[in-house]
C-alpha cells in the first residue's frame, strides 16, 4: 500500500481554470452536501491563466446569473470591433457588413482571464468548494477494476538527482467518485488518461496554435475601451494565423500574435514573427509611448469538433480545453469550457444522488452533443483545417463561405480533417532561413527580458520537468535534420544547443524558464518531448493575464 496520505472527495477537479471552477459551482449549486476539491498547480488561482480575452458571458448568464450584481472583473464591453488585413506596412480594414454574424463581439466583454478564474474561485469558496493551488496533479490513480480513482500530487521538496531534500514531503492522494480532468491544453494527465483508455480512436487528431501575448500601458489618448482588433496578413504570409488588439481598463491594451503549429518551416520562430507583427505601423501607433508589463504564452486547440475525443471514461470525464472545445474562428473557448464543466457537474451529481457513482457519465455525453456547445462547434468545423489546407487567402475565403452557408440555416456534408502538427515541419534544407531584426528595445524585444517579465520561477535543485524520451535524438535528429527547431518553437528560450562550435552540440534545457506554453510537447517533429508536472507552484504568475 501506499505510504501516501489520503483524503476522499465526491468530485476532484484538476485545475482551476474556467471549466474546472464552473464544474465545481455547479456541483454544490445542485447538491451542496457534495464535497468537491480543485487542485491548482499554480501558486495562485490564475497565475497560470492566459488568454486574449474577449468573452461572450453565454456561459455566466447560465452558471450565475446574478453575475452584473457581484463585483465581476467583467466591466468592459466591447465596444468596436475591426478586422484588418495587413501587408507588410499597410492595413485594409475588412468591412463589418462581410463579416459572418457569428463574428461579432456585441454583447461580449473584454478582460483578464485570469482576474475571472480569481473571481470564479471566490464564489466557489463561498459555496464550501475546497481549493488548493501550489499542488499540482501529478499522477492519475486506479481502482482494481481498473477505473480513475482520483489523483496524487507531487512530491515536493525533491532534488536533481531524485534524493530527498530535508523539506521533502511525500504527495497526497485525493480519491472521488468522479475525477474531471480541466488542465487545459495538452495537459500531462489528459495525456495518459487518452492514452489508456484510447480516448481519440473515433476522432481527427487534435491541432494547436501558440498564442503569444503582452500587456502594455499605453498613453490615455491612445486608448479606446473596448476597442477590439483582429489581424491577418503580414508577418504570417505562408502560414495560418493572425493577431488581436484589446483595449481593455485602466488604459492597458492586450495584444498578441497567433501562430499554428502546422508550420512547416524549422526556422520559423513564433516569438520572432510577434515581435515582427509589432513593428507594423498600425500596431507600433497603438503602444508606441506606451510600457510594457507583462508576458506570456500558451498553446491553443484547434481541432474542432471533429477533434473532440472520447468525453468519458470509468471514474472520470475530460472537461474544457483539456477535451477542446475551442471555437476557432470566433477566437473564443471559455464560454464553450464552462458549459462543458457545468454539463459535467450535472451529469456527475446525479449519478452520486442515484448511487451510480462509478457508472460512465453517458449523460454528459448526451447533453453536450445535444447543446449549444455542439451546434457551434459543428457549424465552424471547416474553418481551420481549410485555412491549413487551402493556404492563408484561399482557405480564409472559403471558411467565410462556409460560415455564411451556415448562417443562412444550411448545411455543408463534408468535414476536413487534420494532420498533426509534429508532422508538418520540413527538412531545414528544404527550407529558406528567416533573417529576424534585432530587437530596439521600445517596441520589440528579446526573450529572456520577456520570461522575466511572466514572473516565471521554478525551484532551481529538482528534477526537469521537461524529458526526453531518448537523449540522443536531439542532436542526431533534430539538429542533423531540422536545426533544432526547439530553440524557436519555445518562447521562453528552454531549449539551446550549446558545443557547436567545439565540434561536440548538445542540448541544454533552461527548464527554469519553462512558461507552461506545452508547445515542445506539441511541435516536436519525434515527439521526443515529454513535458510533466514540475514542483506545484512553480511556471509563471500571472498577475493579470
Amino acid at each position: 500500500m501506499s505510504a501516501r496520505e489520503s483524503m476522499a472527495y465526491d468530485v476532484v477537479v484538476v485545475g482551476a481554470g474556467p471549466a474546472g471552477l464552473s464544474a465545481a459551482i455547479r456541483l454544490k449549486q445542485i447538491s451542496p452536501d457534495l464535497s468537491v476539491c480543485v487542485l491548482e498547480k499554480g501558486s495562485e488561482v490564475g497565475a497560470h491563466i492566459l488568454s486574449g480575452a474577449v468573452i461572450d458571458p453565454i456561459a455566466l448568464d447560465e452558471l450565475i446569473p446574478d453575475w452584473r450584481e457581484l463585483d465581476s472583473p467583467l466591466t468592459v464591453p466591447v465596444t468596436e470591433n475591426h478586422h484588418w488585413v495587413l501587408t507588410r506596412d499597410k492595413k485594409y480594414g475588412m468591412p463589418h457588413a462581410l463579416l459572418p454574424p457569428m463574428m461579432s463581439n456585441k454583447g461580449c466583454y473584454t478582460l483578464s482571464l485570469g482576474n475571472l478564474c480569481r473571481w470564479l474561485a471566490g464564489q466557489a469558496e463561498a459555496l464550501g468548494v475546497e481549493i488548493f493551488p501550489g499542488f499540482a496533479a501529478a499522477e492519475v490513480l486506479f481502482d482494481e477494476a481498473g477505473a480513475v480513482m482520483g489523483v496524487a500530487t507531487g512530491d515536493m521538496g525533491v532534488a536533481r538527482d531524485g534524493t530527498h531534500k530535508p523539506d521533502y514531503q511525500p504527495g497526497m492522494e485525493l480519491h472521488a467518485k468522479y475525477t474531471f480532468f480541466a488542465e487545459g491544453v495538452r495537459g500531462s494527465l489528459t495525456k495518459e488518461v487518452k492514452r489508456l483508455f484510447d480516448l481519440e480512436r473515433d476522432c481527427q487528431p487534435q491541432v494547436y496554435a501558440i498564442g503569444i501575448k503582452e500587456l502594455w500601458d499605453v498613453p490615455a489618448d491612445q486608448h479606446v475601451p473596448g476597442r477590439v482588433i483582429h489581424t491577418q496578413g503580414w508577418p504570417l504570409t505562408e502560414e495560418v494565423g493572425g493577431g488581436f488588439v484589446y483595449h481593455q481598463e485602466n488604459n492597458q491594451v492586450a495584444l498578441g500574435l497567433v501562430v499554428a503549429l502546422g508550420y512547416r518551416n524549422p526556422h520559423l520562430s513564433p516569438f520572432e514573427e510577434f515581435q515582427r507583427w509589432k513593428q507594423h505601423p498600425a500596431i507600433r501607433a497603438i503602444i508606441e509611448g506606451g510600457r510594457r508589463v507583462s508576458y506570456g504564452a500558451r498553446a491553443i486547440n484547434e481541432g474542432g469538433w471533429q477533434a473532440v475525443p472520447r468525453l468519458v471514461f470509468p471514474g472520470g470525464a475530460l472537461i474544457g480545453c483539456s477535451a477542446g472545445f475551442v471555437n476557432v474562428p470566433r477566437i473564443k473557448g471559455t464560454h464553450t469550457a464552462m458549459k462543458s464543466g457545468m454539463l459535467a457537474a450535472e451529469a456527475a451529481a446525479a449519478a452520486i444522488a442515484a448511487e451510480r457513482a462509478g457508472d460512465e457519465l453517458s449523460t454528459y455525453v448526451d447533453t453536450l452533443q445535444a447543446s449549444w456547445i455542439a451546434t457551434e462547434l459543428k457549424a465552424v468545423r471547416n474553418a481551420e483545417p481549410a485555412v491549413a489546407r487551402f493556404g492563408p487567402l484561399v482557405g480564409t475565403l472559403y471558411s467565410g463561405f462556409d460560415l455564411w452557408v451556415h448562417a443562412l440555416g444550411l448545411k455543408l456534408p463534408w468535414t476536413f480533417g487534420h494532420h498533426r502538427d509534429s508532422k508538418s515541419l520540413w527538412r531545414k534544407d528544404m527550407a529558406k532561413p528567416i533573417a529576424y531584426p534585432k530587437p530596439d528595445g521600445v517596441i520589440s524585444f528579446d526573450r529572456l527580458s520577456s520570461v522575466f517579465l511572466s514572473n516565471t520561477n521554478h525551484e532551481e535543485d529538482q528534477p526537469i520537468h521537461l524529458t526526453l524520451k531518448d537523449a540522443r535524438v536531439p542532436i542526431d535528429v533534430n539538429l542533423a535534420l531540422y536545426d533544432a527547431p526547439e530553440q524557436r518553437y519555445c518562447p521562453a528560450g528552454v531549449y539551446e544547443i550549446v558545443g557547436q562550435e567545439e565540434g561536440d552540440p548538445r542540448l541544454q534545457i533552461n527548464a527554469q524558464n519553462c512558461v507552461h506554453c506545452k508547445s515542445c510537447d506539441i511541435k516536436d517533429p519525434t515527439q521526443n518531448i515529454n513535458w510533466v508536472v514540475p514542483e506545484g507552484g512553480g511556471g509563471p504568475n500571472y498577475p493579470n493575464m
